[in-house]
C-alpha cells in the first residue's frame, strides 16, 4: 500500500483508478480486489497506513529523551518535511468524493494530533519551558483547529500553505504562546541553535 500513496500525492484521487493502481503494482485487478472491496476501502487503507506511519515518527521523537522544546522542533523539522510533498488534492477528493471516510479520516487526524499536542505541553510544564496555569487541553485543542483551518480556509494558496514561512510563523506563534519566563530565556540562547538545521 505505501507504493500506492505516492500515486495520490502526485496525479489526486479521482483520477486514479484502480486499474491504474493494478498496473502501478504489476498485478491484474483481480487480484487487487482479493484484497480490497472497493476504491474507497482501498483510499482509507492506504491514507490510514500513511497515517500509522507518520505517527510512528512523531513516537520515536518522544523516545529521544528531548525536553519539550527540543521535542517541538523535532515534530517541526519533520512537519516540514512533510510539507514538501503535501497535495491538497488529495484531501479535497476525499472530502468531495467520500464524505463519510473524510469524516472519519478527520477524527483520527484530530485525535492524534490533539494527543501528541497535549502530551507535548504536560512535559512542557513539567519541565518548567511551559507556562504553570496552561490549560493544556484548550490549547491542544486550539492548536488542532488551528492547522485544520489553515488547510481548510481558502486564506491561503498552495505555495503559501507548503512554504516554510508560513508554518514557521504559526510554529512561533504556538511556541511563544505556551512559553514560561524560563522558556523564553531558554529559546533566547538556543534559537539560533535550534533553527539553524532548518530550510
Amino acid at each position: 500500500m505505501n507504493q500506492v500513496f505516492p500515486l495520490y500525492q502526485r496525479y489526486g484521487i479521482k483520477s486514479v483508478t484502480m486499474d491504474d493502481v493494478a498496473k502501478h503494482l504489476g498485478i491484474s485487478k483481480k487480484t487487487l480486489y482479493e484484497f480490497f472491496i472497493d476504491k474507497e476501502d482501498l483510499i482509507k487503507q492506504v491514507l490510514m497506513q500513511d497515517y500509522d506511519l507518520k505517527l510512528q515518527s512523531f513516537l520515536k521523537i518522544e523516545q529521544k529523551n528531548l525536553n519539550s522544546i527540543e521535542e517541538l522542533f523535532e515534530v517541526y523539522k519533520m512537519i516540514t518535511e512533510i510539507f514538501k510533498d503535501y497535495n491538497p488534492s488529495v484531501e479535497y477528493d476525499v472530502k468531495k468524493y467520500y464524505p463519510s471516510l473524510f469524516i472519519q479520516l478527520r477524527e483520527v487526524k484530530r485525535t492524534r494530533m490533539f494527543e501528541l499536542s497535549k502530551k507535548n505541553m504536560e512535559k512542557g510544564k513539567r519541565d518548567g519551558f511551559f507556562r504553570s496555569e496552561l490549560n493544556v487541553s484548550l490549547i491542544a485543542r486550539l492548536h488542532v483547529f488551528r492547522v485544520e483551518n489553515l488547510l481548510g480556509s481558502g486564506l491561503f494558496s498552495v505555495e503559501e500553505l507548503t512554504a516554510f514561512r508560513t508554518f514557521h510563523e504559526l510554529f512561533v506563534y504556538h511556541l511563544y504562546g505556551i512559553l514560561s519566563q524560563r522558556g523564553r530565556e531558554y529559546m533566547d540562547v538556543n534559537f539560533k541553535r535550534f533553527t539553524a538545521s532548518l530550510p
